[in-house]
């Protein structure tokens, strides 16, 4: 597969490092990016994977900011070279049920992780389409798949991302450009470790599989749908959930 510059926002959460060392493996120069104001996590984070073998750019960027989004491509296709691939991973939770869930709360979570599709996608789209090749992923949920109490916020913005998803896929087909969805099931994460024991037996025994996913397999799944092999997969979900929900 040919070099490309791959671009993964929330780099160093527990989705993003799986995906940016499957990136990596592939061969491709990746570009991670951070919340500004978090440099010295951000920096150590960054020579962390660079103990492991791994060297990647960063930057800072808010991915809910339309023109923080413009700055970011324009700096990275300067400074690294044109976006070929795109994993838009960076979200957020605000949960609440929704007699108690705040207007705040509502609007932080479907601007991270919804109006960011638009906003990292509209600066790179139509270079990819007059280049003659892309790849963008959006990693969405397996509660936007089929929700979730006290995530009303969280389900719409992570449903909302099929549609996005197979609106642009159908613009870029003929173009050379794949959009597609990923969406993770309970992974195996710090996050997810934090859920008290009980809690997360129960949840794994709702689980075909009868385990968590590992970070490794959602890397790989992206790294999948970013190859040349998946030219004919556009517009589609990719479900990796061990079977817990099968839309």
């Amino acid at each position: 597969m040919s070099k490309r510059v791959a671009v993964v926002t929330g780099a160093s959460g527990g989705l993003g490092e799986p995906i940016c060392k499957a990136m990596y493996e592939q061969g491709h120069t990746v570009v991670g990016s951070y919340l500004p104001g978090t440099d010295k996590e951000a920096l150590e984070w960054q020579e962390q994977m660079r103990s492991e073998g791994y060297e990647l750019f960063l930057y800072p960027l808010d991915v809910s900011d339309f023109d923080s989004c413009g700055s970011f491509v324009a700096v990275v296709e300067k400074e690294v070279g044109p976006i070929d691939i795109l994993i838009n991973n960076a979200g957020i939770t605000r949960d609440a049920p929704l007699k108690r869930l705040q207007h705040q709360q509502w609007r932080e979570v479907i601007s991270t992780n919804l109006d960011s599709m638009y906003n990292m996608c509209q600066p790179v789209f139509d270079n990819m389409c007059s280049r003659g090749w892309g790849r963008i992923v959006n990693i969405s949920s397996l509660n936007g798949e089929k929700g979730q109490f006290g995530q009303a916020n969280y389900s719409a913005a992570k449903a909302g991302i099929y549609g996005f998803t197979k609106a642009i896929a159908q613009e870029g087909a003929r173009k050379g450009v794949t959009v597609n969805a990923l969406s993770p099931g309970y992974i195996d994460s710090p996050m997810v470790r934090q859920v008290p024991e009980k809690v997360l037996e129960s949840i794994i025994g709702q689980i075909p599989v009868g385990r968590l996913g590992t970070p490794r397999e959602i890397g790989k799944a992206v790294a999948f749908l970013t190859s040349e092999d998946s030219g004919f997969v556009t517009g589609t979900n990719l479900s990796v959930n061990g079977g817990q929900y099968m839309s």
